[in-house]
């Protein structure tokens, strides 16, 4: 990636990626507000969620060839409240340091993907208080289609939820 000197590759999840990547959503879910899960995960229900599950159709992560960190990944799920040619798409990038362009990265690898599996669209159901992934899915390509009202988080503070589509081409 320009400016950080990252030989970044993108390529298939494995299970031994499961600690490093338990440790990033953890952040993530420690920062607050940029994602639906409040609780962190324990490593067993982090790759049964997000990589070995019956629900999980694909999980790419970005990777520094010369350092073998994990920057981030990015999962595509099966939603049985999704039509069968649809899939659920998650993103999850290191907050420290902060590297521009994974998220755009990981998204190329996966929309390719979805064509392979055959699927017509990709969902993406972000927190209408999350700025940041609402905007990184517009500039993917993504269009709204549906606002769930009031979702009430662990605290029981009401948060919209927006879904926006993605036609695979």
């Amino acid at each position: 990636m320009k400016g950080h000197n990252l030989r970044l590759r993108i390529r298939d999840a494995r299970t031994g990626d499961a600690p490093q990547l338990c440790d990033l959503l953890n952040a993530i879910i420690q920062i607050g507000g940029t994602t639906a899960f409040e609780t962190p995960f324990g490593v067993a229900q982090f790759t049964e969620q997000f990589l070995a599950g019956p629900q999980v159709m694909n999980c790419l992560v970005a990777e520094d060839e010369r350092m073998r960190r994990l920057w981030g990944f990015q999962v595509l799920e099966r939603d049985p409240e999704l039509p069968g040619d649809w899939a659920d798409i998650a993103t999850f990038a290191r907050p420290e340091p902060k590297i521009p362009g994974i998220g755009a990265a990981l998204f190329a690898a996966t929309a390719k993907r979805a064509g392979e599996l055959g699927l017509r669209a990709i969902n993406a159901t972000i927190r209408a208080d999350n700025g940041g992934g609402l905007a990184f899915y517009r500039k993917m390509g993504f269009e709204d289609y549906k606002v769930t009202q009031s979702v009430p988080l662990k605290d029981g503070t009401p948060v919209d939820r927006v879904s926006k589509r993605y036609w695979v081409r």
